[in-house]
Parts: structure tokens; sequence; C-alpha cells
């Protein structure tokens, strides 16, 4: 099929986060040939615009994966490739969706697809520059939710970077080496999340901590421990003011932040919602809304456009960044057939 043709193509090209240009350039050109009018923006995103009438709606999703290369390939009525899930997977809905709306002479609307670069750098390059330069109507993020279900919010997100430098000193004498005190400043942050985290029991509703890297050692007249932090933020909690927080329970330590924003949730009574609803229902399916405890570009573009929004793909989020990544090919198809009939009530 053509669909599944266009997404394993995109699947191999590689495009990691900062490296995205050939698959921008692969888009542009497949949306060029349908008639749009299609470029690369200043940020690298693939942009698309279609549709001559009616409110602007935005399909934004990344095209940038993260590392490892998994051979693209269709085994039992998968389709595996790095991207396939996250979130490759769900652009390619977005462009056949449109296609197909367009040909059937159902888009009432006027759209503008983003590919967007630098998800998964915590950058979320692509989706800073669309926020500052669309002001839709509604839009639509491309993340994998399930062919039948829709996501509503994400979780907030910091990142903080700690690093360490003291003299070198002999491990029987008084001072702490650099790695306990490293230890040390991960026991608090996990005992302020577990002091927020009381009473809640909701994911949603937590703060999260992971430790994502660790690293040590000196030159025998200085040592030093490196580690980075991730924290996962709940409705509520304010970046800045947690980075605070973290600056004064690291201590001597220096503290660099990166990739800080707020939670979103968008209501479940918008127009949108209900047109996911009603489309969901004519594939045959039973809809429902979701919740991820991940980060998204609806964090960055939600509060600046405040208009209805959701985060709609085909695959199973589980998958993302895993070495077993890949998308049932009857959900990508039936996640095709669903965006495209909300596409067709949007604007009538």
């Amino acid at each position: 099929m053509e669909e599944v043709t266009f997404l394993e193509s995109l699947l191999r090209i590689p495009s990691l986060s900062g490296q995205e240009g050939e698959a921008a350039a692969f888009l542009t050109d497949q949306m060029g040939a349908f008639g749009w009018e299609a470029h690369i923006d200043e940020a690298g995103n693939a942009v698309g615009l279609l549709g001559e009438a009616g409110p602007l709606v935005v399909l934004l999703g990344h095209i940038d994966t993260v590392p490892g290369a998994i051979p693209v390939r269709i085994e039992g009525g998968r389709l595996y490739g790095r991207g396939a899930v996250d979130a490759k997977g769900p652009f390619a809905t977005f462009v056949q969706a449109a296609r197909r709306a367009e040909l059937a002479g159902r888009l009432r609307c006027r759209l503008a697809l983003v590919g967007a670069t630098e998800e998964e750098a915590a950058s979320s390059k692509g989706a800073h520059y669309a926020r500052d330069r669309y002001a839709p109507a509604a839009c639509v993020i491309g993340e994998p939710s399930g062919w039948d279900r829709v996501t509503l919010g994400y979780k907030g997100r910091l990142v903080a970077h700690y690093r360490l430098e003291q003299p070198s000193a002999h491990s029987a004498g008084e001072l702490r080496a650099a790695p306990e005190a490293m230890v040390e400043f991960w026991r608090t942050v996990e005992a302020r999340c577990a002091a927020h985290n009381a009473g809640r029991e909701k994911l949603f509703d937590q703060l999260i901590p992971s430790l994502r890297h660790v690293a040590s050692g000196g030159d025998g007249l200085t040592d030093w421990c490196e580690a980075t932090v991730g924290l996962r933020l709940p409705e509520g909690v304010e970046p800045a003011a947690l980075g605070e927080e973290l600056r004064a329970m690291a201590g001597p330590a220096a503290l660099r932040f990166e990739g800080g924003c707020q939670a979103f949730r968008s209501p479940r009574t918008t127009p949108l919602a209900g047109a996911f609803v009603r489309a969901i229902r004519g594939q045959g399916g039973q809809p429902g809304f979701l919740h991820k405890t991940g980060t998204a570009d609806m964090n960055v573009v939600g509060p600046a456009w405040a208009c209805p929004i959701v985060a709609y793909g085909p695959g199973d989020s589980r998958l993302d960044h895993t070495p077993d990544e890949h998308i049932e090919v009857e959900e990508y198809l039936k996640a095709i057939a669903v965006l495209a009939d909300v596409l067709g009530q949007l604007g009538a």
C-alpha cells in the first residue's frame, strides 16, 4: 500500500536529533508532489500547507529519533524501525490522513503539517519555532496513543546536570568523597519527591525523579563527580521554583538546568476531542482518553496557543526508544482513517 511504503521509506532515513535534514527533504518532496505548498523552515522543520478556506489546524509531530538502528522490515503484520512509534509513524499518519481527506473533498479547514526537529533532544527547537509563527484554531500533536485512544495531557519536565569539584583527599580523612556527596544529593531529591507524592496515587499527579547518568574521577589534586537527574513534574510544580530548591539541596555543587516545562492538560470537552470520539467509533473502536507521564511538544505549544489540542497517533508508547520498536500495520491504517474523518469534521 502507498501509505505503508511511505512510512517504510521514512523509517529508512536516519534522523537523529539535529540531523533531520534528509528526512525533512524527503517529506517536503513528497508533500510538494501532492501539490501542497512545502518547504523546510529556519528550524529545519518539514512544513506542508494545504486547504484554501476555514480555520487553521496545525498537525505538529516530531521527525527526529533517539539513537539505535533497528533494521527496517515488515514481519507478521508489524513494521519495524527506529521512529515507527516515536514518532515518524504518527507524522506519516498526519500526511496520509490529510491527503485522504483532500482527495475525498472533505477538507473544510486549512492545514499546516509541521514535522518538527529536536524533540528528543529536550530543546524542542522545531516546536518552539512553530509556536511563535502559527495561531491555530486547533492542534493535533503526533505522538503514539493507539488508534482508539487520545492523549489530553503530559507531565512537565526538568533536567538537572550536577557537578561537584573539590580538593583530593585521603579516603580515611574527614572530607567526604565527591561521589558520596552526590549520593546524598540524590537521596535528598528522592525524599523531596516522596514527600510530594504522599497520598497521591495517580502517576500523573506524582513528582517522579530518575538518575540518568553518574561519572566521577580525579587527577590527584582535584576530585569530581557528575550526575544528570531528570524530574517529571505534575501540575502545580513550577520548573523554576523546583530548580531553586535543587540548588539549595546541592550545596557547593554546580547545577545546570535544561528542558524545563510545565505540565499541561487539555479538557476532553472540546470540539476537537469530540471529533475524535466520533471518528474512532466510526471505525468500530471504543474511544478512551490518556494522560501521559512523559513530556511532548504539547507542553511547548499548548499554553501559548490556548486552543483545543490533543495528541494522537498509532503505536504502543511502551515501545518508545526500545530495540523492539515497531508499529502494527493495521493500526497505522486505522489511525489514518480516524484522522481523515476528524479533519473532515473540522471547519464544517
